[in-house]
């Protein structure tokens, strides 16, 4: 490619670049008319801002739709802010909406926003803090218009749905500088009443006619409303503080009708229904309740106290009889037994006896056989020196020494006068 000649990726890529630099472009609000309005099924919102001499390309991505509060439209007059940038394959700038106000009333929005963020951040909106809406409520409240295509609404809705249904109708200022005051009075004032359910709301109308919802005395007094509350503000596009304070928020009024009252013609559908089912429920249980019963009259006849009785007191009275011919049988067989045993206790003790008499004899002659005082009785004696040892040996003693000699009848003390050696070899090898 020649010097100074740029392909067409790189003039937009530079251009792009040169938007991106702006800071004026990076953030900035555009007034104009809305034409060619086309909401996409990705959820982003393409349309064109024109005044009377010019128009511009914009869209919002439905990542930015929390920063639209109404339904954009044909012909309204609006302030996008966002900022401006260039769609780099078309070579085309476009303004990138993150936010979006109807023209005149951007004060209003800043203001709604700032409420609602507020309440927010103090946890008016929480889910713990809503209260379930009752199925079958009896009695409905009402906060809106005396007159006016809301109040109509929902009494046509009640009474084709339910005309058992008790709607009482607080008739509130629902636009202008008392309309907060009386809507807040008139949730306090149902509330005591103990009522089922509360519906407050009104028609359709522009952001003025719908500010009195957006007051944060009502917003207060619907949070501490003991009574569940369904919010029906405007039509369905339409979006108001008490909508994120309420239990629960109807499009419609219409449509809080449909809500809050039950269809009495399918409730007794259910009912009949249940009622059938209770029924064939009942009749088996009965059914088998009845089989039950015939089943245990005859297990009562079969089993009949009186027969039993009898039939007790005879088995008790073979039981005794057994009883007390065993007991008899067990003692003289007892008493054999002892007998027998005393018997054969006696034969084994005189055995044993003259086995240790024969064993006593045994023992007293081997006795006898050793003992030295019947050895020394035949003219033998028995020799021990000054310290009583026995002599066994004339090496034991020297001439002129005592000693005493034991015979059987007595001790002879003697001083030995001489001694012979039976060996006199071994003695003179001895000395």
């Amino acid at each position: 490619m020649a010097a100074g000649v740029y392909s067409v990726s790189q003039v937009n890529a530079y251009i792009k670049n040169m938007f991106a630099q702006d800071f004026a472009l990076n953030r900035i609000s555009v007034k104009g008319e809305v034409s060619n309005c086309k909401y996409h099924t990705s959820g982003h919102i393409y349309f064109t801002l024109k005044d009377g001499t010019s128009s511009i390309a914009a869209v919002m991505f439905a990542s930015h739709r929390k920063g639209l509060s109404f339904k954009l439209e044909e012909g309204q007059q609006i302030t996008a802010k966002g900022s401006i940038e260039v769609y780099e394959r078309d070579g085309r700038y476009q303004l990138y909406a993150q936010e979006i106000t109807r023209e005149g009333l951007g004060d209003l929005f800043e203001k709604f926003q700032k409420l609602r963020n507020e309440l927010e951040e103090m946890g008016m909106f929480s889910p713990e803090y809503k209260k379930p809406i009752p199925k079958y409520a009896k009695t409905v409240g009402i906060v809106t218009a005396s007159t006016g295509a809301a109040i109509r609404d929902i009494i046509n809705i009640s009474t084709r749905r339910n005309p058992y249904v008790q709607l009482f109708l607080y008739p509130a200022l629902v636009q202008g500088e008392q309309a907060k005051e009386s809507i807040v009075k008139g949730i306090e004032t149902l509330d005591q009443m103990g009522l089922d359910l509360l519906i407050i709301g009104r028609g359709g109308g522009s952001i003025e006619d719908l500010w009195a919802f957006n007051e944060e005395t009502v917003a207060r007094a619907i949070f501490h409303c003991n009574t569940p509350v369904i919010s029906a503000v405007g039509h369905e596009t339409d979006v108001t503080i008490s909508d994120y304070v309420a239990d629960m928020r109807a499009p419609t009024p219409s449509a809080a009708a449909e809500l809050a009252v039950f269809d009495y013609n399918q409730f007794q559908e259910q009912t009949a229904l249940c009622q059938n089912t209770l029924s064939k429920i009942m009749d088996r249980k009965i059914e088998r309740y009845r089989f039950r019963t015939e089943q245990y009259n005859l297990k009562l006849k079969f089993y009949n106290p009186g027969r039993q009785l009898r039939e007790k007191r005879q088995r008790l009275a073979d039981i005794e009889e057994k009883l007390r011919s065993l007991i008899l049988s067990t003692t003289a067989s007892d008493r054999t037994r002892a007998a027998e045993i005393k018997l054969r206790l006696k034969t084994l003790i005189e055995k044993q006896t003259v086995r240790d008499r024969h064993r006593l004899e045994l023992f007293i002659s081997r006795l006898e056989a050793n003992s030295p005082l019947k050895r020394i009785g035949g003219g033998y004696g028995f020799a021990t020196d000054e310290t009583h040892r026995p002599i066994e040996s004339v090496k034991q003693i020297k001439p002129g020494e005592e000693i005493q000699l034991r015979i059987r009848d007595g001790s002879i003390d003697a001083v030995v006068s001489r001694i012979t050696p039976e060996n006199p070899s071994s003695q003179k090898t001895g000395q």
